[in-house]
């Protein structure tokens, strides 16, 4: 009995550990699996972990975007209405608010409409989102519900918003008084006058300043036509005198021989042969005295004939000739022009560029040895040409690069505005022209100017 007892002891001990294995756990795992399922696990919690740090990145990061805008919103002087397709308001800003005097949660869900005072504006408001599929709206003008029942005028422009796909999904509308806009439009008006007539002036005075250095060369110029009168007249002054002793000879009855021979010694025949050429001298000279008075007057006179047809060749001619005869030293002029040069714009300004081109040549040579000009003119690519060839030292890099800039001169302080060539800069551009310099290959410096030809009229 005992030995039967001894013989089971091991059965059983056999059969509780075979029981053991098979509860460790499921059939056909191993320990190795069981670590591969942990590490699993531990890579997952891994990642978990970093996508929550990476999430709690993100929503900094956009609560911080959302503060900017914010910011940017609340600091908006102009006022912003966001919606969505069917004109119902999505978003407002800090400015609407203030004009409306409601807050934003009681402008968001409302009608866009509903922000206007009148039925013209909430018809236009009611039109927009339809209109905002294709283009753009701007300066939509229209009568915004201000607080306490006011009623603003406000210009709005209309932009559409779309999705991440490219679909049409609301507006955008920003909108300012109008009152603050024109109020901005009449200071710029304001602003803009002021910058013309100081313009004018600036122009005017620098055309006084040419003037004046004109003064003796038209002087000069009027002396001559001036003293072949005066010649003429103190001629005509004796012959009357003859006249008169004549004509009483012949009323006190004299006979024919006294008067014949009052009429030899008086040179009567002579005198009657020279009336003519005295008097039509004496036409000329008064005419040429007007032209150059004339032409006197144009260039001072304040410029109100801007675009009208002239004759550049004239305009060169005069301007050459009273600068030369202003000269402190004697130039040698070397013109070689053509008969005519059409050109459009205004003769006046375009004299006063020549005057400045001519002086500045004159000025460039100095008093030096043989001072001499060229000047020549014609037609080249569709533009007449005139081109101020000096025989001085031409100019430096610097100069070349500076030369056309506001207030800037290589004369001694007091002898230069430093304006004329910047003027004159401006003036040929705004004739569609240009001007331009350089130092001659031949020496000297070379001003080169370019206007477009004047179409010709059908007549």
């Amino acid at each position: 009995m005992s030995g039967h007892q001894d013989s089971q002891e091991p059965e059983f001990a056999s059969d509780t550990s075979a029981e053991w294995h098979d509860t460790a756990g499921p059939e056909g795992l191993d320990e190795s699996t069981w670590i591969d399922v942990i590490r699993k696990m531990d890579q997952v919690y891994t990642d978990l972990l970093r996508y929550q740090v990476e999430l709690e990145e993100k929503n900094r990061a956009l609560e911080e975007t959302q503060q900017f805008i914010d910011n940017v919103l609340g600091s908006m002087s102009d006022i912003m209405v966001v919606c969505d397709r069917n004109g119902v308001i999505l978003e407002v800003n800090q400015a609407l608010c203030a004009m409306v005097g409601e807050p934003s949660a009681a402008l968001t869900g409302r009608a866009v409409a509903e922000l206007f005072a009148d039925d013209a504006s909430q018809a236009k408001a009611r039109d927009i989102p339809g209109r905002l599929r294709d283009a753009v709206i701007e300066e939509c003008e229209v009568q915004l519900r201000g607080r306490h029942g006011s009623v603003l005028p406000v210009a709005f422009n209309c932009s559409p918003r779309h999705d991440a796909a490219g679909h049409y999904v609301g507006l955008v509308m920003i909108g300012r008084s109008v009152g603050e806009l024109r109020l901005a439009y009449r200071e710029l008006r304001s602003a803009h006058e002021q910058l013309k007539q100081a313009q004018q002036q600036l122009v005017h005075s620098e055309k006084l300043a040419s003037l004046g250095r004109l003064v003796a060369g038209v002087a000069h110029e009027l002396n001559n036509p001036i003293s072949f009168v005066l010649g003429n007249v103190h001629a005509l002054r004796r012959y009357l005198k003859r006249l008169e002793e004549y004509l009483a000879a012949v009323h006190d009855g004299s006979d024919a021989g006294q008067l014949e021979e009052l009429r030899h010694r008086l040179r009567i025949d002579f005198m009657l042969d020279d009336l003519d050429p005295l008097l039509d001298g004496t036409i000329e000279g008064a005419e040429r005295t007007r032209t150059i008075v004339d032409g006197l007057k144009r260039f001072s006179a304040v410029d109100r004939d801007d675009d009208a047809p002239f004759d550049l060749v004239e305009v060169v001619e005069r301007a050459v000739n009273w600068v030369s005869k202003a000269a402190r030293a004697e130039i040698a002029i070397d013109l070689a022009l053509p008969e005519t040069l059409p050109a459009r714009g205004s003769a006046i300004q375009l004299q006063q560029v020549v005057t400045n081109l001519v002086q500045n040549a004159i000025d460039a040579m100095g008093e030096g040895s043989a001072p001499r000009l060229a000047v020549r003119a014609g037609l080249a690519d569709g533009f007449a040409e005139v081109a101020f060839h000096d025989s001085g030292p031409g100019m430096s890099d610097e100069v070349l690069n500076r030369l056309f800039d506001p207030f800037f001169t290589t004369k001694p302080v007091g002898e230069g505005t430093g304006l004329g060539l910047s003027i004159s800069y401006g003036i040929v551009e705004r004739h569609g022209g240009r001007l331009s310099a350089r130092n001659h290959p031949d020496g000297g410096a070379e001003f080169l100017l370019r206007l477009p030809v004047a179409p010709a009229r059908d007549d």
